[in-house]
């Protein structure tokens, strides 16, 4: 018998057995090879199965099949620091992988992880997992900042030279450039397509071809355009596109009339701010005879012109939606569109998607009506006109409109019944604090101010929610497939970190973590207006919510209060919108099971990739609102402003200044203490000095670094307002352990120990004399 021949048996028997684990003994007898001889070959064919990972012994000697290690499959996040985390599943916690079990995994990376540490929900630790391998590579091309080489070191490394990625999250990476095809100038922005990824012997290094040149950093609005592109945002449409959009009339004619209402006649107006083009929805309003409100809302039929399959319509998917980016606009579908036709201009005739309702004085909707129309604006109004009128601030406004006035005054009272309305009901309403940078003709910052919502912009947003609510309960109550926006319900482990948060604070939440309603959340807010805690307490319970997505199941909106909610309002700019449009028209026929199996189909893919995209715009956004903030901060260095701390982390405090912005100061640069992280209260507290830094807490700071370039900028810490001071886990365990004992006669009668008399007769301090005797033991041990 060979030792092949035994292998096969030895495999066998163990996978045949319930059995996971045997003895060498055990194994004989079940083959029969208890022979001295029989035996020996045993024990050498188990030691070469071993070699080969056939078989492992464990730890008390016996021999078994190898375990498998069931990989866990997600996609990799990536941090600036170099440690990241897996997203297995939306609605599970992610796992942390640190900086060395990455394994040259990337941002967005497909990978297979092995979990070497459970999460503990004792103490609140998540997962924490090594990636084993990289499934599907997400990030194909990089843009960044060329870095030439001179003619000697082309020559040598047969690299033209390197590129800077502007992705913070590939800070450390060097992208190296093949010596092939195109060749930037120095200083170009490129777009490099990855030939190469790290690996084990170039662990920090990829390499890549330059597939696109698209300026040189100095160009004007470069910056800007760096960011769009690195986020994979297109920056200009095909030829096929903007030639299908070209086709598209100019002005309706007859034949579009066909199948809609006429409303040409009734006076409808759309209300945006002064520098918007697409004019995407316009109102109305009267009051009734019944003592109700008739709410008209007109919105846009882009879904008539962009065709489902049509070239403008994958376009429009691709994009998912448009991105708002300081002096700019990258739009969703060609602005030939987007402002001409699809635009509600006043005094000329637009197709548009229709949803009237009839509103009681308590905000209900008793009855709606849902259907495609044409309609001629009467005016085009702008917030601060409708402002004026609603407060009569300006005599020249209320006299140039004097014939809407009164319809005006109408649309004021319903929006406070429908936000009152909604009050009731518990909807959250944060306190929205939002900048608008101001840049010259080059696009450098002149100045960052806050936006003002004055009645005119809230009243707009009440009659869209009240379209948007009414449209999503129609179609769920049809049970016809559609498209909602959800927003969830805040998952438990967010919500015990609010409770434990807001308890510390003194504020009573009713409800439980698993089941509070926002009528509880909108109760706590309540509880701190006006009071200096309100700041933190609307962080908090920012930061605990979920991110609201699309969905084809509805949810409900948990913000909102809403039991039915959709996006009807935006298609110019939105694709769920249009969407919504087209599930509108293709539901006004004969509605078959084929319809309804298509639609079924086509949501979830649709729901998931708009998501996507429109966190895709909001990342880009937001990352070139930091840089412009950096840019307008960079020639104030030494100046010094009083803001308030709006974030607290382990390495350092975020101060938010008036004006929105945001800078650092680091830990190590709070040359007062050294500070302990207080997490339950969301403070550093200083070891020594007892100083208290916390959310909410108004401070003083000098600006010490502002870097367009990393987007970030830094502070120093002068002072801060006095709060009440927390004490650090250290100062807990020095305090005089008999200070908790129960007293009784003799004690009343003792001279209160301090620490201060002690050192008036030359002693150490209580504590320090303890530490000293029990060091005395151990050493004596």
């Amino acid at each position: 018998m060979t030792k092949e021949t035994i292998k096969e048996k030895i495999l066998f028997f163990m996978e045949s057995h319930t059995k996971k684990s045997f003895s060498m003994e055990e194994i004989a007898e079940g083959l029969q090879l208890q022979k001295s001889n029989d035996f020996k070959l045993l024990v050498q064919t188990i030691a070469m199965m071993e070699r080969e990972k056939l078989v492992e012994f464990t730890k008390k000697g016996k021999i078994r099949l190898p375990q498998k290690n069931i990989a866990i499959e997600g996609t990799f996040r990536a941090n600036e620091r170099g440690f990241g985390f897996v997203t297995i599943d939306p609605e599970e916690p992610d796992v942390y992988i640190p900086k060395e079990a990455v394994n040259f995994a990337m941002d967005g990376d497909k990978v297979a992880i092995d979990i070497v540490q459970p999460a503990d929900p004792f103490s609140d630790r998540g997962a924490e997992g090594k990636v084993i391998e990289i499934k599907e590579r997400a990030i194909t091309q990089v843009v960044g900042e060329f870095i030439a080489y001179d003619e000697k070191e082309v020559s040598e490394t047969d690299l033209y030279g390197y590129a800077v990625p502007k992705d913070k999250k590939m800070t450390g990476l060097t992208f190296n450039i093949a010596a092939q095809g195109i060749k930037p100038v120095d200083g170009s922005i490129v777009i490099v397509e990855v030939t190469h990824y790290p690996e084990k012997e170039y662990p920090r290094s990829l390499e890549g071809l330059v597939k696109k040149v698209i300026g040189h950093k100095n160009d004007p609005g470069m910056d800007i355009l760096s960011i769009v592109v690195a986020h994979g945002i297109p920056t200009s449409f095909p030829d096929e596109v903007v030639a299908e959009a070209d086709k598209v009339p100019d002005s309706i004619s007859e034949s579009d009339l066909k199948g809609r209402r006429d409303l040409r006649d009734q006076v409808i107006v759309t209300i945006d701010g002064e520098d918007a083009k697409d004019l995407d929805d316009a109102v109305t309003v009267r009051k009734l005879e019944n003592g109700n409100y008739f709410l008209g809302v007109h919105i846009a039929d882009v879904s008539y012109y962009v065709t489902e399959g049509s070239q403008l319509d994958q376009e429009a998917y691709e994009r998912g939606t448009s991105v708002y980016l300081t002096d700019r606009v990258v739009p969703m579908i060609p602005q030939r569109l987007s402002n001409g036709i699809c635009s509600l201009n006043p005094h000329v005739p637009r197709l548009t998607m229709s949803c009237e309702m009839e509103i009681t004085p308590e905000g209900n909707v008793v009855n709606h009506d849902i259907f495609q129309s044409v309609i001629q604006t009467t005016e085009r109004m702008t917030y601060t006109a409708v402002n004026e009128i609603l407060e009569e601030q300006n005599p020249e406004t209320m006299d140039r409109y004097k014939n809407l006035v009164p319809m005006f005054k109408e649309m004021g009272e319903l929006h406070h019944i429908l936000e009152q309305m909604r009050e009731r009901r518990g909807a959250i309403s944060f306190e929205d604090r939002e900048a608008k940078v101001l840049v010259d003709s080059n696009g450098h910052p002149q100045d960052i101010l806050l936006r003002t919502r004055g009645v005119g912009e809230r009243l707009i947003e009440s009659f869209m929610l009240a379209a948007n609510e009414t449209i999503a309960k129609h179609f769920n109550d049809l049970k016809l497939p559609f498209i909602y926006r959800i927003h969830e319900q805040p998952k438990e482990e967010k919500m015990q970190r609010f409770f434990d948060f807001a308890a510390v604070l003194g504020i009573l939440v009713k409800g439980t973590k698993a089941d509070i309603t926002p009528k509880d959340l909108q109760n706590v807010l309540e509880q701190v207006s006006d009071k200096p805690e309100e700041a933190v307490i609307n962080t908090m319970l920012l930061r605990s919510m979920q991110q609201a997505r699309y969905s084809e199941d509805n949810y409900g909106h948990y913000g909102l209060a809403a039991d039915d909610y959709t996006h009807f309002t935006s298609p110019i700019r939105r694709y769920p919108d249009l969407i919504v449009h087209r599930l509108i028209r293709s539901y006004s026929g004969t509605i078959s099971e084929a319809l309804k199996e298509k639609w079924d189909q086509a949501l979830p893919d649709i729901a998931d990739h708009s998501s996507k995209m429109e966190r895709r715009a909001v990342e880009a956004e937001r990352e070139v609102d930091s840089m412009k903030k950096a840019e307008f901060m960079a020639d104030k260095i030494g100046e010094e402003y009083e803001g308030i701390i709006s974030s607290v982390t382990r390495f350092g405090i975020f101060i938010e200044l008036p004006n929105t912005i945001e800078g650092l100061i680091h830990v190590n640069s709070l040359k007062q203490d050294y500070f302990h992280f207080i997490e339950n209260h969301m403070a550093l507290v200083g070891e020594r000095t007892g100083m208290t830094l916390k959310i909410g807490q108004k401070v003083k700071i000098r600006v010490e670094k502002a870097d367009p370039e990393t987007k970030e900028i830094d502070f120093e810490f002068l002072e801060a307002e006095e709060v009440e001071r927390l004490e650090t886990p250290k100062q807990k365990k020095r305090q005089d352990p008999r200070k908790n004992r129960p007293t009784d006669r003799k004690e009343k009668n003792k001279k209160p120990f301090t620490q201060k008399k002690n050192k008036k007769k030359g002693k150490k301090p209580f504590y320090k004399e303890v530490a000293k005797k029990k060091k005395g033991k151990n050493k004596k041990k």
